[in-house]
């Protein structure tokens, strides 16, 4: 996918302490994971910095690569077909800010092959864009195809044999961008409080049927 590279999507030094936040959150709610594999990491922040032995990452945009850590497997390849990944080899696949750039032929692609290289006990995870709490913004980015939002998700995943174990409809805001503090201690009690202003992002953690 080289929608990646965007005008609206710029490097941001401060992206990195967000998401060691991020990723603290996600691994205390996954368990055990040995295997982790990101489709679409942009920058790397996520695959990075995860607790992982083994780290596989798809991304069709060949600049990402140079902030690829050295302990990630960083694949410039389709990263809807997720090709020369084993079956029932992963345990967390993760995907943030992915599905909703995707057609509905694309998903019928890639749905069924996460659910076959995931572990019978793996979990998918997703950070997407909730319509139903940013809906005057969610066209904003041209390249998103397809709506997601809290109300739909649950239904989707349901149609490639996943359950969704944890929903939380307002996780993070619409854009890294947002006036918000980037400092991690405020971004870890954000994740933690009951009340999220400006949220427009959703949290989807699901588990093979």
């Amino acid at each position: 996918m080289s929608f990646r590279i965007k005008k609206q999507y710029p490097y941001l030094a401060s992206r990195r302490g967000v998401w060691r936040e991020l990723v603290r959150f996600i691994s205390k709610n996954c368990g055990q994971v040995d295997t982790v594999l990101e489709i679409g990491p942009g920058y790397c922040d996520f695959i990075n910095q995860f607790p992982a032995k083994i780290k596989i990452c798809f991304e069709q945009n060949e600049s990402m690569a140079e902030y690829a850590a050295a302990d990630v497997d960083f694949r410039c390849e389709d990263a809807v077909t997720l090709n020369g990944v084993p079956d029932d080899s992963i345990d967390l696949v993760f995907a943030s800010n992915f599905l909703e750039h995707l057609n509905k032929d694309q998903l019928q692609t890639i749905m069924p092959r996460i659910g076959q290289i995931l572990k019978q006990t793996g979990r998918l995870i997703l950070i997407q864009p909730n319509y139903r709490l940013c809906q005057e913004r969610y066209f904003n980015d041209e390249t998103h195809q397809t709506i997601f939002s809290d109300d739909n998700i649950i239904t989707f995943l349901a149609q490639y044999n996943f359950t969704v174990t944890r929903l939380i409809p307002g996780f993070l805001p619409f854009s890294m961008k947002e006036r918000l503090p980037k400092w991690p201690l405020l971004v870890r009690l954000y994740l933690a409080s009951p009340f999220k202003p400006v949220a427009g992002q959703m949290f989807v953690m699901a588990a093979r049927r």
